[in-house]
């Protein structure tokens, strides 16, 4: 037996362990064959690969491709989704799983051919139940330069430990994650009613139940952020209400940076009706709204490329409306979420073998 860091005590991981591949997917037929192909041609013996595709019932071409794939190769495996969500598709899969550890991939990214062994290099030698790499975005158009400068920045993303391709060691959450199958049977499988932070909020109850999450620097994975203001818009207000139903769920967060969107809102709100209310607050409401757009402005001319300074002023716009949509996400996941999500039973713990 091996202690793991934080007290549980778990099996030795071998050497080799039979990895099982989990690839949720939704109208995917644009991406889906890409991924399947990198997790089918990873640096690791085959037979101890499977892969699941599980599908939240595409009308798009993204069955057909993977049925097509799964006829080249009997590892492949085609599952149903009828959630439609990632956290029931994670769920499906790993209970059909035979692996040691189970990878998650994603349909929008790009895998390095060493992604599986590092991720079981990782496990085996930190103790972690869960482990990740870094979220490398990458770019194809002006807006995706633009936003993955603002993703790379504290004042963007607050300092997220799993955005920092050069940190390394135990930490609060990473993107997707390869995770022990001893993970699923101490905290439980995901949320199945989560729709976002459906990862966070599981290593969240594994870090409270007293296991560990690692991110390491030799765990390579790359993505696409999102090609629009709206589009960024949108994904940022549902991971500030999934992080408000974790708030909720869990009765506390592990620290308070997901809560500094949500702040900085109720304090500008807060400065608006005092204004609007005496007049002698206004100029503390302009001061706040002059240092905030000075103080963004300065960190996007310090984190956008110098080939690309022309962008500087879409990274400074970017980072408002990352801020405003998580803030106004967080409030309203406050709302909907009060009540109910406390009345939810736990996830189902994963049965051990």
């Amino acid at each position: 037996m091996a202690s793991q860091r934080g007290g549980v005590v778990v099996r030795p991981l071998g050497e080799r362990p039979f990895c099982s591949i989990v690839i949720p997917s939704y109208q995917e037929e644009d991406h889906i064959e890409s991924v399947v192909r990198a997790a089918a041609a990873q640096h690791y013996p085959p037979e101890l690969i499977e892969i699941f595709v599980v599908d939240g019932r595409s009308t798009d071409r993204t069955r057909e491709i993977v049925r097509r794939l799964a006829a080249e190769d009997p590892r492949i495996q085609l599952l149903d989704n009828p959630d439609r969500i990632q956290s029931a598709a994670m769920n499906i899969a790993i209970k059909r799983s035979r692996g040691e550890v189970i990878v998650r991939m994603d349909a929008h990214a790009e895998y390095d051919p060493g992604y599986v062994a590092a991720s079981v290099a990782a496990l085996r030698r930190t103790g972690a139940l869960n482990v990740g790499g870094a979220a490398r975005p990458r770019a194809r158009t002006r807006f995706q330069r633009a936003l993955c400068a603002a993703l790379m920045s504290p004042v963007g993303v607050g300092n997220s430990a799993y955005r920092d391709p050069s940190r390394e060691g135990f930490v609060e959450s990473v993107w997707n994650g390869s995770f022990r199958r001893e993970a699923f049977e101490l905290a439980g499988l995901y949320d199945p009613a989560a729709r976002t932070n459906e990862d966070a909020e599981l290593n969240q109850r594994i870090i409270e139940r007293g296991g560990s999450v690692y991110l390491s620097r030799d765990i390579i994975v790359y993505y696409y952020p999102r090609s629009s203001l709206g589009a960024l818009f949108r994904q940022y207000f549902s991971y500030g209400m999934g992080r408000a139903r974790t708030l909720l769920r869990r009765g506390k967060l592990l620290s308070v940076r997901p809560m500094l969107p949500f702040m900085w809102l109720c304090g500008l709100v807060a400065l608006t009706a005092a204004s609007l209310i005496d007049a002698r607050a206004l100029p503390m409401l302009e001061a706040a709204v002059l240092v905030y757009m000075l103080a963004t402005f300065v960190e996007a001319v310090r984190v956008t490329p110098r080939k690309d300074l022309f962008l500087a002023p879409l990274v400074a716009a970017i980072f408002p409306v990352m801020h405003a949509a998580h803030g106004l996400g967080f409030a309203a996941g406050l709302v909907k979420h009060a009540g109910s999500s406390v009345r939810e039973p736990e996830p189902e713990r994963l049965a051990a073998r």
